[in-house]
């Protein structure tokens, strides 16, 4: 009865406020759930294809729902190309790069961060004047310089780059190392611990939501990249699965299903790293630039 009283007690427009504001966030959902729907109706109709019979897949209007859905689709797809050898080479061009860019990032960003050296500002403003240049520009030139040394056909020059740091990656991290206090790494410098041991057992044990978001960062580039593999890579039982499903769509272009099902396969360890990432991904993202 008080409750009542109180409301109808409360001035017009504080009552109107209120309904403009859950209106507001009526329409901020409704926008929201629109364009969650409209991101994920390709995965759906990828899920969808990859169980249907090639009939199916040919009907109009599309079947959406498959009936029955065909599970072989998943092993045939794979038995048509060397899966096996495909995602050996892969996980080699992926997970060491996700090392590299985790180790150089931290290093650099932390000299940016915390190591008071000459020309150190003027340094950061050039290493991020890089990230205007695109990777299409220097393409020639790297490949005329892996090819002097003799790289090609080998995995080094997907691999070792990454060990020389990402403007973007140590702009991320530096700006997270910003924001932890610089009380905590001067008194450990006072008590005598080296740079690279104050990087170590205090910067790194609290940066985790960035090292994650660079890890997470680094592993989509690298597992997704078809034009690096392309280029250097001409043996087949160098390739990766990105080599292997554009082939396998050249050579079987009409088996729409099977092309669906192998692709969802590719694309599964990217959505899982994603989705145990995610936490430490978006806080990596949330803290990031709070200071400097």
């Amino acid at each position: 009865m008080q409750g009542v009283q109180l409301q109808a007690s409360r001035p017009v427009w504080w009552q109107g406020r209120k309904l403009r504001e859950r209106a507001s966030l009526t329409v901020v959902f409704t926008i929201l759930v629109i364009g969650s729907i409209s991101f994920l109706l390709p995965l759906l109709w990828m899920v969808s294809t990859a169980l249907k019979s090639n009939q199916e897949v040919m009907k109009v209007p599309p079947v959406w729902l498959p009936n029955p859905p065909i599970w072989e689709n998943f092993p045939n797809a794979l038995k048509k190309i060397p899966f096996f050898l495909f995602l050996r080479n892969s996980c080699i061009t992926t997970l060491i790069p996700v090392i590299g860019a985790v180790l150089s990032a931290a290093l650099v960003a932390y000299a940016f961060a915390r190591v008071r050296w000459p020309g150190r500002d003027m340094w950061f403003l050039i290493l991020l004047s890089t990230m205007m240049l695109p990777g299409q520009v220097r393409m020639v030139a790297t490949y005329v310089i892996f090819g002097k040394i003799g790289w090609i056909d080998t995995f080094y020059p997907l691999t070792v780059p990454w060990f020389f740091g990402s403007a973007f990656y140590i702009f991320l991290v530096r700006q997270f190392f910003m924001g932890i206090p610089a009380e905590l790494s001067d008194a450990a410098f006072i008590d005598g611990c080296s740079h690279l041991g104050i990087l170590t057992r205090i910067i790194v044990p609290l940066s985790g939501p960035v090292l994650a978001t660079v890890a997470v960062f680094a592993f989509m580039a690298t597992w997704n990249d078809l034009m690096g593999p392309i280029i250097y890579l001409n043996k087949e039982e160098l390739f990766t699965l990105q080599i292997g499903l554009s082939y396998f769509r050249d050579m079987h272009s009409t088996q729409w299903q099977e092309l669906m099902a192998a692709s969802l396969v590719v694309l599964s360890p990217t959505l899982v790293v994603f989705f145990l990432g995610q936490r430490y991904f978006v806080q990596g993202i949330t803290l990031t630039g709070i200071k400097g």
